[in-house]
This record gives structure tokens, sequence and C-alpha cells, in this order.
């Protein structure tokens, strides 16, 4: 069974890696929805909350803990929406700001990230857990 798990986790990695270097993109054809739909700006919202922070993050060596797993939840949007700000402040500076040059921008850092190694966690090196001491602590 544990043969069956490392051959499933290079697989796995590849289609995740895929799906956030595709997510960009994905949303970047859905501003040519109709205006005001759901399909429009959920994708958009989502992709650019969340999109460049798991690029970044995702996928990490190995298996996650749960531990470094909620460490990438938590840091993903605060992450992705860093590099959204960086890139829109940079195409301000440069006078070429729009919604299409943001999020093509964004798409192309996603991929770009997505096809390199996540960004070490914490909670990943150090094991995600405080280990109990072996002896007990004395008092006094």
């Amino acid at each position: 069974m544990s043969e069956n798990r490392q051959t499933a986790s290079p697989a796995r990695h590849t289609l995740a890696r895929a799906a956030l270097a595709l997510s960009g993109w994905v949303a970047l054809a859905a501003t040519a929805l109709p205006a005001g739909s759901p399909l429009r700006w959920a994708p958009v919202l989502l992709f650019v909350c969340c999109g460049p922070g798991l690029a970044l993050l995702y996928p990490q060596p190995g298996v996650l803990r749960p531990g470094a797993r909620l460490e990438a939840a938590a840091l993903a949007a605060p992450l992705g929406l860093s590099v959204a700000v960086i890139a829109a402040t940079t195409l301000f500076l440069v006078e070429g700001f729009s919604g299409t040059a943001f999020l093509v921008s964004l798409a192309a850092f996603t991929t770009l990230a997505s096809a390199l190694p996540g960004l070490p966690l914490p909670a990943a090196s150090r094991g995600a857990v405080e280990r109990a001491r072996a002896t007990p602590v004395r008092h006094g």
C-alpha cells in the first residue's frame, strides 16, 4: 500500500501544479463573461486572493502533516494578496494598469511559481507538533 501512495504522490503533485498554473488563465477567460455574473467575478476573486499564494506554498516535498497543511492554508490568502498588491503597484508605477494587465501578470507569475517547489514551511520542518517531554517536569 505504501508503494501506491508513493507513486500517486508525484501524479498528485503534478496535477496540483497544473491546476494552479491554469487557475489564472481560467480567471482571465472568465472576464469575457457578462458583467455582474457570479461566473465572472467568483473565479477572479478566488484566483487573486489565493492563486499566487498557493502557487508559492504548494506543492511541498513529501506529505504535509496536518499542522503544516493548516499553516499553508492560513498563509495562502495573505501571501497571494501581497503578490497582487505588488503587481498592482508596479503596474500603476509604470502607468500600465488595467484589469487585463493585472490578471495577465498574476497568471504569468502563478504559472511560473507553480513550476517551482513550494516555499519551506516552518511547521513542516519542525514536525508541526510540539512533542511532550519524555521526563516529567519537576517543580520546586
